[in-house]
């Protein structure tokens, strides 16, 4: 499991930037993976794999949650002190992460049936909060100095995904095109 890996790493000493980039970068994976499923399932219907990407999807965006813990643990062993976590919110690159952060908390919080069945209709809209926590974490990792071309990866795969959603939202749906 990555998890593992990164906190040994953390244990015997290794390099900050190392482990941020390792807990950051799968954070980012899992959120995409998180947010694919349920698109895709609108335009191509509910094929074999889609079902059983849509029953794993809150676990993706638990455990993205929990890279970003992970990352933000990283982070705060890093600076050592309080002040200095407080003098850097001021700048762009880390307040847009505590934002995505914060935005992932409240999905990740609510990620159970119980909650689900108390929140009811209120409960998906609070979901949505994944969307603009992904747009951050992006635009974390841009001003970070990530390279633009690496946030492809992610940026490429999601449009493609919300676009296929407004063609399905539109009327135009793979599977009945199929049928």
């Amino acid at each position: 499991m990555p998890a593992l890996l990164v906190m040994d790493e953390l244990v015997a000493g290794a390099l900050p930037m190392k482990l941020y980039a390792a807990s950051g970068e799968w954070s980012m994976r899992l959120m995409t993976l998180a947010l694919l499923p349920g698109p895709l399932a609108e335009f191509f219907g509910r094929t074999p794999l889609l079902r059983l990407w849509l029953k794993i999807r809150r676990n993706l965006g638990v455990t993205a949650f929990l890279y970003a813990a992970l990352h933000l643990l990283i982070y705060v062993l890093d600076m050592g002190q309080l002040h200095a976590i407080f003098d850097e919110l001021t700048l762009p690159a880390i307040w847009t992460g505590w934002l995505a952060l914060f935005a992932l908390l409240i999905p990740a919080a609510i990620s159970f049936d119980a909650a689900m069945r108390a929140l009811q209709w209120r409960w998906q809209l609070l979901q949505y909060l994944v969307y603009p926590a992904c747009l951050l974490a992006l635009i974390h990792c841009l001003l970070l100095g990530w390279n633009a071309a690496s946030t492809l990866v992610y940026i490429i795969p999601i449009s493609a995904a919300w676009a296929l959603r407004a063609l399905a939202r539109s009327g135009i749906h793979l599977r009945r095109v199929r049928s």
